[in-house]
């Protein structure tokens, strides 16, 4: 089992930065394959970005790109989401997902929720105009 733990989330005015982190437990941040993803009100829950430990490889949707960063910390076992230049579209609440690598050298980053078996409670991003 893993548990994972959002924080960070907040009131933030357009074109102001944010950041938010995940903290996991259970199983070390090597041995998973680590997701954001976001819900707006009435819409589904979309991909933001994810991030492998392993060699650092990240991966991003092509609307976030360039504004959002996901780093990571296998010592402290936490995941990292900067989110800069933020706009009013970006409110949401922000989630955080895990996956067991199935294999050694297992870096594949789905965009799919359902791929993901492991989610956190979420925290909520605020963007005013």
């Amino acid at each position: 089992q893993v548990q994972l733990v959002e924080s960070g989330g907040g009131l933030v005015q357009g074109g102001g930065s944010l950041s938010l982190s995940c903290s996991a437990s259970g199983r070390t941040l090597s041995s998973l394959i680590m997701g954001w993803f976001r819900q707006a009100p009435g819409k589904e829950r979309e991909f933001v970005g994810g991030f492998v430990w392993s060699g650092g490889r990240t991966a991003y949707s092509d609307s976030m790109k360039g504004r959002f960063t996901i780093s990571g910390d296998n010592a402290k076992n936490q995941v990292y989401l900067q989110m800069n230049s933020l706009k009013p579209e970006d409110t949401a609440v922000y989630y955080c997902a895990a996956r067991p690598r199935r294999y050694i050298g297992d870096s594949w980053i789905p965009p799919e929720n359902r791929a993901y078996d492991f989610w956190g409670q979420g925290t909520q991003v605020t963007v005013s105009s």
